[in-house]
């Protein structure tokens, strides 16, 4: 099973960086994972949100590995808690299913992609910075295949 997180933006700060890598690293004995980072649309005067998002969407979908269940991250998804992602990673793991997590930019997610998205998730009813979601989200995904394994979730107790 193979995780793809695609995600707009590059050039990011060191720790953001540092936090994905870390917890890459430590599901990288269960999960395969990879970070697309993809360039951000170039701002000009006569850009709208709506032509940003479209370009980012189009970059986006050429990266979606082929079979992959696709989640867009977006403020408007439905959430989940940490026991529940830990039983669809469980699902994922056992039925060898790859997923793809998309992760956009300032102006968030293209319709297109929300719409051929197989689910689409909120992380927080917080606005959370995108740079900073890219480790959220790794970091879930770790505590989720701690539990997987069997390590105590201090929220059971």
């Amino acid at each position: 099973m193979r995780i793809t997180i695609i995600a707009i933006g590059k050039r990011l700060p060191d720790w953001i960086n540092a936090g994905v890598q870390e917890y890459s690293k430590r599901l990288q004995y269960k999960i395969q994972t990879r970070l697309v980072e993809i360039t951000a649309e170039k701002r000009h005067k006569s850009s709208t949100t709506d032509n940003i998002r479209n370009r980012e969407a189009e970059r986006i979908k050429a990266t979606i590995p082929d079979r992959s269940f696709c989640i867009a991250l977006d403020e408007k998804g439905k959430q989940l808690n940490t026991r529940r992602l830990a039983d669809r990673l469980g699902d994922w793991i056992e039925d060898s299913q790859d997923v793809a997590f998309i992760i956009g930019g300032a102006d968030g997610l293209d319709p297109s992609l929300l719409s051929q998205a197989d689910e689409v998730w909120s992380l927080s009813n917080f606005t959370l910075p995108h740079a900073l979601v890219r480790v959220f989200l790794t970091e879930q995904l770790y505590r989720a295949l701690t539990i997987l394994q069997g390590h105590p979730y201090h929220r059971d107790s």
